[in-house]
């Protein structure tokens, strides 16, 4: 997305058979939410992941029904599955040092994202949910899916979704008043 751009911006109406129309229309408006949530997600080149989701949209673009929402539900699918990728692979490399920022000389702003994913703790709290559960708050908040796209993704049925994200603000409410109480 460019700079200058508004992600919040109108999309006009799309002609149903012009591919190349509905691949930028979905790039310009999904792109940044699915590279926030592949970070949330833990994978390691967010940036290059998004970029390989959106590759992999643009070869089953014209097999796509229902427009942006269609494009929306396949992108995150995609999204999802490079994720689970990532960390498969993940498991069979060898453990990376972490981040020592003490250590670290480089004078460089952070990104957007780390700072309001950073700032607020965000990911620390996200982190300390189940993994379902996080998944399922990352579907439905960050991906802005509904509860049927994300059931699909998750493979279960809309009920259990709804049960599962109930419980997954339950926890991370309780969770951010610990955390709030605790001294720092």
């Amino acid at each position: 997305m460019e700079p200058h751009e508004d992600p919040s911006r109108e999309i006009p109406p799309m002609d149903p058979g012009d591919h190349a129309e509905l691949f930028t229309a979905a790039f310009r408006t999904l792109s940044p939410s699915v590279r926030g949530y592949l970070r949330a997600r833990g994978v390691d080149d967010s940036e290059a992941v998004t970029q390989d989701v959106f590759l992999s949209l643009y070869s089953r673009i014209g097999s796509l029904k229902g427009g942006l929402e269609g494009a929306k539900a396949l992108v995150f699918t995609i999204a999802h599955s490079r994720a689970v990728d990532h960390h498969r692979r993940r498991q069979r490399t060898p453990h990376l040092v972490p981040h020592e920022p003490e250590l670290d000389s480089r004078t460089t702003p952070a990104t957007t994202e780390d700072l309001a994913l950073g700032g607020a703790g965000a990911l620390s709290l996200l982190n300390s949910l189940t993994d379902d559960h996080r998944e399922v708050l990352l579907l439905r908040v960050v991906a802005d899916l509904s509860i049927e796209q994300t059931a699909e993704i998750m493979s279960r049925t809309a009920g259990a979704v709804k049960q599962l994200q109930r419980r997954a603000l339950e926890a991370l409410r309780s969770h951010a008043v610990i955390t709030e109480l605790s001294p720092s």
